[in-house]
């Protein structure tokens, strides 16, 4: 841990730093998505931490979501580049916590949760929404192992293992997982309120971590607000000495293959459904896809008022 006071439950995390990074004017037409920034212009990044921070969250998500050694090499940058884009990640979201507890003199010092997304994630085709990948574990492990060890050697508080679709590529990150030194939440991408994106129970993927040593919260993300509530129950029933993470979407539907959104937002009542998951068992709170400062806010409202 950092100086300063612990972090205090339930914690409020950041929201949606693609949306964020986009509102700010950037072009995130990549295949590295939000890390494209990193090369040129990193401060970018730091600005879309610090928004989230005024917004309340006391948690940041890093840029390395999408980022990969493997897809920075593909680009044409050399590995000891690519490894420096990683550890940037890190620095980035520090540098912005600096700033804020600088400036505000708050006592608590937020965290950063170091982005392990899905091997989809680093194809940029949507398979992250499937977990139609048709590769091997040992592909799934070769692709997440260097990503892992680097960045637990930074600053980092813990992993954010998020967004995963598929049952095979959850088998192959706990494993990875159990020599790390840093502890780490895992979050699943669900279709509903049973099934992993790839059709597997969602109890079948919580027992794989029910158990685990370096894991220390379970739950889901970039999934719609409707389905969190009953997947917050799940959790509970199925790893009970586990804390709770969800960062849903904002509801809207993706469509990869013209990288659009369509259908309606489902946040009319986010204060109210943020008191409802906090009921249910939530530890852990913030926002994915399309959820930005101003849903955050709303979400810190509903978890700081009743500590008030």
């Amino acid at each position: 841990m950092r100086k300063g006071i612990p972090h205090r439950y339930p914690l409020v995390m950041d929201g949606g730093l693609s949306n964020q990074l986009e509102s700010q004017g950037n072009n995130l037409d990549n295949p590295l998505w939000t890390a494209a920034l990193l090369a040129d212009h990193p401060e970018e990044i730091k600005n879309a931490h610090l928004a989230y921070l005024e917004a309340g969250a006391r948690c940041l998500i890093t840029s390395s979501y999408q980022a990969s050694i493997q897809g920075f090499m593909a680009l044409g940058y050399d590995k000891n580049k690519a490894e420096e884009f990683m550890l940037q990640t890190v620095g980035l979201a520090r540098q912005a916590v600096r700033e804020f507890t600088s400036r505000t003199r708050t006592e608590i010092v937020p965290r950063v949760a170091a982005s392990i997304g899905p091997y989809g994630a680093g194809l940029a085709d949507g398979s992250e929404y499937t977990g139609d990948y048709g590769v091997s574990p040992e592909t799934l492990a070769r692709f997440h192992r260097p990503r892992l060890e680097l960045l637990d050697a930074t600053e980092a508080d813990f992993f954010a293992v998020e967004t995963i679709p598929d049952f095979t590529e959850a088998t192959v990150l706990s494993g990875l997982l159990r020599n790390k030194s840093k502890s780490a939440w895992i979050s699943f991408s669900c279709k509903d309120e049973e099934y992993l994106r790839d059709g597997t129970p969602v109890e079948d993927a919580l027992r794989l971590f029910a158990g685990h040593s370096r894991v220390f919260a379970l739950g889901v993300n970039c999934t719609a607000p409707r389905h969190i509530t009953g997947l917050i129950r799940r959790v509970k029933a199925a790893a009970p000495a586990k804390r709770v993470v969800i960062y849903p979407n904002s509801g809207e539907t993706y469509h990869a293959e013209s990288k659009t959104w369509s259908d309606s937002a489902d946040l009319d009542h986010l204060e109210r459904m943020t008191e409802e998951w906090l009921d249910a068992g939530a530890d852990i709170i913030g926002g994915c896809c399309r959820m930005g400062p101003a849903e955050i806010r709303a979400i810190a409202r509903a978890v700081y008022s009743r500590s008030s």
